[in-house]
């Protein structure tokens, strides 16, 4: 017996490093965890070559959450780069943590975890590994349950759910990393007073202002070209801006629009990504 899950990456509306109040949407680019069980230990397996001690610290805290005795083996595939800005560690570990659940509940006859205790162990296990400042519940949640999520990352609440509006997503990679863990935290607590203006925007449902918002004022605290951002709206994008800490940008566009903002990118030195919504978020393929 085998279960493979997929769970979509996000990308930032907010960021809530600088308030602690945050807001992300589901991207179509995906972390894939296929498991199975063992007799003993764990074994986990990158085909990216990415490293995996997330994924072997979910494992066993999901192991240790049903209290059975069984090793299990994960192979993880993935769409989106590490260190890009685009919760690749949360959509690894809502991934990891649903097919082994839900191995074990099958195997073993046991009732599941309910999608609240799955997301907030995955979140815990980010924690515990040091790859998240504050638990990235809004990148977590977006990756879990698809669309747009607006929340409160310190007290774990979500504070709204909806699905996003179909638009095509460009991301605009620099050939660079960035490691949330290892950003300055102080640095971009000062701009708490203006990120909260942005999360005031998208409570209200003005979520093309909130993410532009958001992206020019994380790039001046980290020190991204926020020229990028400026970019992509002047060829017509509705909303630009950096996601999470970087280096990743991201653009929503309608079609009319996806041209322009492509040659407006496409002369920097990186990626360009064009991609869509997601809606579903993370989900068992079999």
């Amino acid at each position: 017996m085998k279960r493979i899950v997929r769970s979509p990456g996000s990308a930032t509306v907010v960021n809530a490093i600088a308030t602690g109040k945050g807001s992300a949407f589901g991207i179509g680019l995906h972390v894939e965890a296929e498991a199975k069980l063992s007799g003993s230990g764990i074994s986990c397996i990158s085909r990216e070559g990415a490293d995996t001690s997330l994924i072997e610290l979910c494992a066993g805290m999901v192991i240790d959450r049903y209290g059975v005795d069984t090793g299990v083996e994960i192979i993880t595939r993935s769409e989106l780069p590490v260190a890009s800005g685009l919760s690749s560690s949360s959509a690894a570990s809502n991934a990891a943590v649903m097919a082994v659940s839900s191995l074990i509940s099958d195997e073993f006859q046991v009732e599941a975890m309910s999608d609240e205790e799955i997301l907030d162990m995955a979140v815990d296990a980010s924690l515990r590994a040091g790859v998240t400042v504050t638990g990235a519940y809004d990148d977590a949640s977006a990756s879990f349950y698809g669309g747009l999520t607006v929340t409160d990352n310190t007290a774990r609440e979500i504070i709204s759910r909806r699905e996003m509006e179909n638009q095509k997503v460009l991301i605009y990679m620099p050939d660079r990393k960035s490691l949330t863990a290892q950003s300055d935290v102080p640095r971009m607590k000062l701009l708490a007073p203006w990120v909260d203006m942005a999360f005031r925007e998208v409570l209200n449902g003005r979520v093309h202002r909130a993410l532009t918002l958001n992206g020019i004022l994380y790039c001046a605290s980290l020190g991204f070209d926020p020229g990028i951002a400026l970019d992509a709206l002047e060829a017509g994008a509705a909303a630009a801006g950096l996601s999470g800490t970087g280096p990743s940008f991201v653009a929503l566009a309608d079609e009319d629009s996806v041209p322009g903002v492509i040659n407006a990118w496409e002369s920097l030195e990186g990626n360009l990504i064009i991609t869509s919504v997601d809606n579903r978020g993370t989900f068992v393929v079999e």
